[in-house]
């Protein structure tokens, strides 16, 4: 079987990652946290368990995974986040995949936690993710926000979950679609990307059907009514933030501070 790293970056994680780190224990050859600013016990946590620490100046989440994957000693990476875990029947698909590798990379689905429940519908589940890849053919894109993997190859998808377990409240969770949203239009900005008055209407209502009605996300109950309601309110944002700068700039105004 190949050897495996798993990379991880974190910040104030000291409630989770003891987890996260549980979960890959027996899976994981070697373990790498890079972490950021962080002003708890996540990096004597992380050391308790065995994993390597490596702290760094933040840079954006697809710069920051990138450092790990970097760092990590063996060519096949598994990335998850500080607040998932990987569970048994995925750690058994990987063990196989990773005894013939058949692909560059493997997506996973994740199942993602929100309002006390696990979401089995709609943009809660399956949230394919692809984490599992050859980093001699693979990276994440260097984007502040929706970073993804790309390789140059096969992708193939994997039996098994891996729960995303946060413990963001409402509130927290509000905040958290605020910042990204912003992070999302000011990278938007910088790649010149046009936004037109249609985008406000047709994204939300073309993410509703497709993520509640075709994708189920009514058999969620009320957490996933709230779920898909701010996703979509949240798209609308982004675009309206868009076209905001976009305004500003046009009349040779200075950018908002934060």
């Amino acid at each position: 079987m190949q050897k495996l790293s798993v990379a991880i970056i974190a910040k104030n994680e000291a409630a989770r990652i003891a987890a996260c780190l549980e979960s890959v224990r027996g899976l994981a050859d070697d373990v790498v946290v890079v972490i950021s600013d962080s002003t708890d016990d996540t990096a004597t946590l992380c050391r308790a368990h065995g994993a390597r620490v490596i702290e760094a100046q933040w840079h954006g989440f697809g710069s920051q995974k990138n450092l790990a994957v970097k760092e990590s000693r063996y060519d096949w990476v598994l990335c998850v986040d500080a607040d998932e875990q990987v569970t048994p029947q995925l750690a058994a698909s990987i063990r196989q995949a990773l005894d013939a590798p058949s692909a560059a990379g493997f997506r996973l689905r994740r199942r993602n936690k929100f309002m006390g429940r696990y979401l089995r519908h709609g943009e809660g589940y399956p949230d394919w993710n692809l984490r599992l890849f050859d980093r001699r053919r693979g990276s994440w894109s260097n984007d502040e926000v929706h970073e993804r993997v790309q390789v140059d190859g096969i992708i193939s998808s994997l039996a098994g979950d891996l729960r995303h377990d946060s413990a963001d409240t409402l509130e927290r969770y509000l905040l958290k679609q605020n910042r990204y949203t912003s992070l999302a239009a000011e990278q938007a900005l910088r790649q010149h990307t046009r936004v037109s008055a249609a985008h406000l209407i047709i994204s939300p209502v073309t993410r509703f059907i497709k993520f509640y009605v075709f994708r189920l996300g009514f058999l969620d109950g009320i957490p996933g009514l709230v779920h898909i309601t701010v996703g979509c309110f949240s798209s609308l944002l982004k675009y309206a933030k868009i076209r905001e700068a976009q305004a500003s700039s046009a009349r040779g105004e200075p950018p908002h501070e934060d």
